[in-house]
């Protein structure tokens, strides 16, 4: 009787808080740990066990804690930014980072309005007057929101819902934002001005909402706050270190600023007696602690988001917002799927046959892979890419080493020397029984192909991906795997020279022979008296005879054939080398997908 086997879970650690929802979609698959509150060096010392890390704003996802995480897969960032993790690193180390861009927009949007109007009525300082017992009406007296201006630095989806919620007031809607899309803003009611300097002029409540990166850190210094008006008042929901806490403070103290509403800091908390801490005890301040976020619905729903996208990345399965990786449309992920598990194979099944064949020629690295029919129209094809890289290496690269992947496919490829053109091809497959066909061909020339290329996706001479429109014919002694995908399986349904559909899953043993009685049998027998049970058999004929080479040179036997057996073990070096012979076969080569 076979003696089952335990196949540990992965796991998941959750180093800050998660809805119950959430959790609960990871804990019906994965072992789930709740650590919060850890330490930097706590959390370095566990984080080799786990294969997933949900965060939030507060834990520090830094290259050395990457570096430690032998097994992680991904970073989950329960939240729009990203700045707490160092995607630069993460992607380097294969590690996908994803994120809810849109789980917590309507909370920013609207703690970014109640801020304006806390500040433009004087809320925060009032309702602490009024606690103390006085009745200040005329000191605490403020302005309204109607006609004035709203300048918006980021016309993203918080900076357009802020904007639109704003146009209800009745207010004049500015925003700088070099990337804007035009039609969304006009449609707003916003008018998109060149420069930052002509916002802050304008500005009688200026409000950020910009990823926190090298070019807007600071961007609000004493040199801007002093080209603004005195009457003018500023908002940041969005992250702190965009705004020069120490010069805010001073144009407050000077009266060249009229107030402040601050929900986001450049330390969290800030340090006492820090710019930070000055800034929350200043009347003219409205100060929360990073509340932008922090509704029932919002965290529900980016906890939601992440926790969907960790399942789904463990799974296998293509990242819907990576930071680090493209953006693949829900369509196109439907039929990305199955072909990224074909040309994994693909890749796979070339290491593996072609290293193991007697006399065979070196591991190649030169690469066309052909896209037919409907892949041809796909936006991207990168995760195709990624998964050839994959699959060529895994075979030869040791057990933890690397986690290749659609983040990092292309460095890895660049750093193995490894060149794969990508082509499309105008090749019509509607009177085939499948929607798209690709075709691997290995290359002993590092000469690109000879069809015109119409969009380059790299520079890099070691790793470039290229899409054409129509393909070189390959040289003669090029290798050649061709697959397609039927009812969402994969099939190879050509090796080298030889045509045949196989599913590539489990133990092959590909044998070379020449098309004569009792080949078959020979190897049925020497298998039978090695233990190793035959699950199926597919023999492929030469693909095209005519304009093939034929049998071997001296050979007189007959045409050669390709004899796929799927066995349910290991088929020892010495049943493979008993297997080549003048009454066996040519060549013989086991590879396991």
């Amino acid at each position: 009787m076979a003696i089952p086997t335990y196949t540990p879970k992965p796991k998941v650690l959750i180093a800050e808080k998660v809805s119950p929802d959430g959790l609960a979609l990871l804990k019906d698959r994965f072992d789930v740990d709740e650590k919060k509150g850890l330490s930097a060096a706590e959390l370095k010392d566990i984080i080799h066990d786990y294969e997933a890390l949900i965060v939030r704003s507060e834990t520090k996802v830094t290259a050395e804690l990457l570096e430690a995480a032998k097994k992680l897969k991904v970073v989950a960032r329960a939240g729009v930014g990203v700045d707490n993790v160092d995607v630069k690193a993460a992607t380097g180390l294969g590690i996908i980072v994803v994120n809810s861009p849109s789980g917590n927009i309507n909370a920013a949007a609207e703690h970014t309005v109640a801020l304006m109007m806390a500040v433009a009525r004087n809320i925060g300082d009032a309702c602490q007057s009024v606690k103390n017992g006085k009745w200040e009406r005329s000191r605490l007296t403020g302005v309204e929101a109607k006609g004035k201006t709203l300048a918006i630095v980021g016309l993203g989806k918080v900076g357009l819902t802020v904007a639109r919620i704003a146009n209800g007031f009745g207010m004049r809607l500015l925003a700088y934002d070099p990337y804007a899309n035009t039609s969304l803003a006009a449609a707003a009611s916003v008018t998109v001005v060149s420069t930052l300097a002509e916002l802050l002029e304008e500005a009688d409540f200026l409000t950020l909402h910009t990823p926190l990166i090298a070019s807007t850190k600071g961007m609000i210094g004493k040199a801007e706050l002093a080209t603004m008006k005195p009457t003018a008042r500023i908002l940041n929901v969005a992250r702190g270190g965009m705004i020069d806490e120490e010069a805010l403070l001073e144009a407050l103290d000077a009266g060249t600023i009229a107030g402040a509403g601050i929900d986001v800091w450049t330390s969290e908390p800030p340090e006492a007696d820090s710019s930070a801490s000055r800034l929350i005890a200043h009347p003219k301040v409205v100060a929360t602690p990073h509340l932008g976020a922090s509704t029932k619905e919002a965290q529900e729903n980016v906890s939601i988001d992440v926790c969907e996208q960790v399942v789904s990345i463990l799974s296998g399965e293509l990242p819907r917002s990576a930071v680090n990786a493209p953006i693949i449309l829900p369509e196109e992920y439907r039929t990305l799927q199955p072909f990224v598990t074909l040309v994994e194979k693909m890749g796979s099944l070339y290491t593996q046959h072609y290293s193991s064949r007697v006399n065979a020629k070196s591991f190649r690295t030169t690469f066309d892979i052909t896209y037919e029919g409907k892949l041809t129209g796909l936006q991207t094809t990168k995760p195709l890419f990624a998964a050839l890289v994959k699959g060529l290496l895994t075979p030869i690269t040791s057990t933890g080493e690397m986690n290749i992947n659609i983040v990092n496919a292309e460095l890895v490829a660049k750093e193995r020397g490894i060149l794969i053109n990508e082509q499309r091809s105008r090749e019509n497959v509607d009177d085939k029984p499948y929607s798209s066909f690709i075709t691997l061909r290995a290359r002993a020339s590092r000469s690109t192909s000879h069809a015109r290329s119409d969009i380059s996706r790299s520079n890099s001479p070691s790793a470039t991906r290229t899409l054409h429109r129509g393909g070189a014919k390959g040289e003669d002694d090029d290798q050649v795997i061709q697959g397609f995908v039927s009812g969402n399986k994969p099939f190879i349904s050509r090796l080298d020279r030889f045509k045949g559909e196989f599913v590539p899953s489990g133990t092959l043993l590909i044998c070379r022979n020449f098309d004569s009685v009792g080949k078959i049998g020979f190897v049925g027998s020497l298998l039978g008296k090695a233990g190793v049970n035959i699950n199926f058999m597919n023999v492929a004929p030469l693909h095209d005879v005519e304009s093939e080479e034929g049998v071997a040179e001296g050979d007189g036997e007959g045409n050669e054939a390709l004899m796929i057996l799927g066995v349910d073990g290991p088929v020892g070096e010495d049943v493979v080398k008993g297997l080549i012979g003048p009454e066996g076969v040519v060549e013989a080569s086991v590879v396991t997908l």
